[in-house]
C-alpha cells in the first residue's frame, strides 16, 4: 500500500466536539422509538475526557480508559416520590472514543459512537455491564 502524500492528508482533522455531538445525536435518532422513547430526558454531554474528580472516583488512572459514562438514577431505582434530583446523562468522551475507533480499525466512527452510546443508556434502564456484554454477545 502507498504511503499518502501531504496533499491526500491536507485538510484532515480529528472530529471536533460538535462533530461528535452530530454524529451521537444521529446515532441516537437512528435507534428504535420505543428505545428512545424510554430514555425520557436524559441529556447526552460530549467531553473530550472524563474530569479527573470521576476519574479518580472511578478508580482510573489512565482518563483513555473511559470511553462514555452515565450518571443519574437508573429506571429500576426511580420512584415519584424522588425529590427532583439533577438530570440523567450520559456522557461520551471524544479522546478515548478516537483512540479505541482507531485502535479496532474495523468499524466507522460512527458506529462505535453508536456502541458506546447504546451501552451507556443500558445502564440508564438498570443493566449492568454483564448484561449488556451477554445481549451484545447473543446479538453477534
Amino acid at each position: 500500500m502507498a504511503e499518502p502524500d501531504d496533499q491526500t492528508l491536507e485538510g484532515l482533522l480529528a472530529p471536533s466536539l460538535a462533530d461528535f455531538e452530530r454524529l451521537a445525536k444521529a446515532a441516537f435518532d437512528a435507534l428504535p422509538a420505543r428505545f428512545r422513547d424510554r430514555c425520557g430526558d436524559l441529556s447526552l454531554r460530549i467531553s473530550d475526557f472524563a474530569d479527573q474528580e470521576t476519574l479518580r472516583v472511578m478508580g482510573i488512572r489512565d482518563p483513555f480508559e473511559l470511553t462514555g459514562l452515565y450518571h443519574g438514577v437508573d429506571l429500576t431505582q426511580k420512584s415519584l416520590l424522588d425529590a427532583a434530583p439533577r438530570a440523567d446523562e450520559v456522557w461520551l468522551f471524544r479522546r478515548p472514543i478516537l483512540d479505541e475507533w482507531c485502535e479496532r480499525g474495523d468499524e466507522t466512527l460512527g458506529h462505535m459512537i453508536q456502541h458506546v452510546l447504546v451501552h451507556e443508556i443500558g445502564h440508564h434502564f438498570g443493566l449492568t455491564d454483564d448484561d449488556i456484554d451477554a445481549i451484545e454477545a447473543a446479538s453477534d
